[in-house]
């Protein structure tokens, strides 16, 4: 590591990133570059580059991209074709964003020529191992500096002072204690984490959400909206077309005017500990929603219960960590594939935070009302069939209880 010269830094602008610039500059010695991602979360941007060049960063050394039509287009709404939910209930709205940041991490890295790439996650959570993991699978060859795992600032208080010693400014929420909570937002959700949080018995304050209205304050009066699909993506709200990162804005909006989408959990990590999180995705509950309506209509029931079976294996991999892995690769081919008949129209009523599907139409559809009728189907199903049918598929068991019933005969 002491042969490095230039190190891209994911930077905020916040205080453990601008701490971790000129901890950089001086530990290693080394010139470093700023990205910035814009990926939603709903900050102005600027200051992350006035800062860093308060620091003595170059100019041209100062990367801040809007990524958020990649981040829904490219990663989110892969995830959402597969129906990715980790462990029955998170929506991943973290860990799908880490792959993004580590990729134009690795690009900005080989444009700039850096030796390393460097981020603020800890070594206790998941985002250590999901941006090196993206990073080793697409630079096997980079080094990564996580100062968490390295130096002794491991306090609010240590980091203060070592902004005040080296003049780098603190903003005076921070100084004050700011939120009580961890956050980290995007366009697909906020999560809030830490300080009181960490007591899962308990409750949060309702002043602690952000996107969404508490169900109890919600409209009340149902609001139906309709969906659009092609090939299992989201193309428009209302009959409006939208690109992809609009599409969820909207969505985002919808759902938190209606109270949709808050969720807290006590999840397992990956690094083996468990952690109780707070999250808002008002638009990811609406678009899982949606999309399981419709693919109810236009896929063949083997192909259902398939993806059913490999989603949690699918949520595990992205919520590890696992995005530019061949293996979750090889299984987005197979959820992409299965979408080609995913196409049509869903209507869903909001309603108090609930959701509930009002609607559904394709071209696509497999629904056969000649056949589903409770009416004369006028020969369209043979009921008679349905004997030999329940008869076969009983056979295993009938021989089981004809061989519990026979006495045991002594050897």
């Amino acid at each position: 590591m002491s042969a490095i010269k230039k190190v891209v830094l994911a930077y905020s602008g916040g205080l453990d990133t601008s701490v971790i610039l000129k901890w950089l500059q001086d530990t290693y010695g080394c010139e470093v570059v700023t990205f910035t991602a814009d990926i939603g979360q709903g900050e102005e941007l600027a200051p992350a580059r006035s800062k860093a060049l308060a620091m003595g960063i170059k100019r041209g050394n100062i990367f801040i991209e809007d990524l958020k039509e990649e981040f829904v287009r490219d990663f989110v709404f892969p995830m959402f074709r597969a129906n990715a939910v980790y462990e029955g209930e998170y929506l991943l709205g973290t860990s799908i964003a880490r792959p993004l940041i580590a990729k134009h991490l690795v690009e900005i890295a080989r444009k700039t020529g850096a030796d390393a790439i460097s981020h603020g996650a800890t070594g206790k959570g998941n985002d250590q191992v999901r941006f090196e993991l993206g990073a080793y699978a697409l630079m096997p060859n980079v080094r990564i500096i996580a100062p968490w795992r390295e130096w002794d600032l491991l306090s609010r208080d240590k980091l203060l002072a070592y902004a005040d010693k080296h003049g780098i400014p603190v903003d005076f929420k921070k100084r004050k204690g700011g939120a009580p909570y961890s956050m980290d937002a995007n366009l697909l959700h906020i999560s809030y984490e830490g300080g009181i949080l960490e007591d899962p018995d308990f409750a949060p304050e309702e002043s602690m959400w952000r996107l969404t209205v508490s169900p109890e304050k919600a409209p009340n009066r149902p609001q139906v909206i309709e969906l659009a699909f092609e090939k299992g993506d989201i193309v428009a709200i209302d009959g409006k077309r939208m690109t992809p990162a609009k599409v969820l804005a909207a969505l985002n909006a919808l759902g938190g005017r209606h109270g949709i989408g808050r969720l807290d959990m006590v999840e397992n990590r990956y690094v083996g500990m468990k952690s109780r999180g707070c999250y808002e995705t008002p638009g990811g509950s609406i678009i899982l929603k949606a999309h399981r309506a419709m693919e109810s209509i236009t896929l063949d029931r083997e192909v259902l219960a398939l993806k059913d079976d490999l989603m949690p294996r699918y949520a595990r991999m992205v919520y590890n960590g696992y995005w530019f892995s061949p293996e979750r690769e090889l299984l987005q081919g197979l959820m992409d594939a299965s979408q080609a008949t995913v196409n049509g129209t869903v209507r869903l009523k909001l309603y108090k935070g609930t959701m509930m599907c009002v609607g559904r139409a394709s071209r696509d559809s497999l629904f056969d009302p000649r056949i589903a009728t409770f009416d004369d189907d006028r020969g369209a199903y043979n009921q008679a069939d349905a004997a030999g049918f329940i008869k076969l598929n009983a056979l295993r068991m009938r021989i089981a209880a004809n061989r519990r019933r026979k006495p045991r005969s002594r050897p």
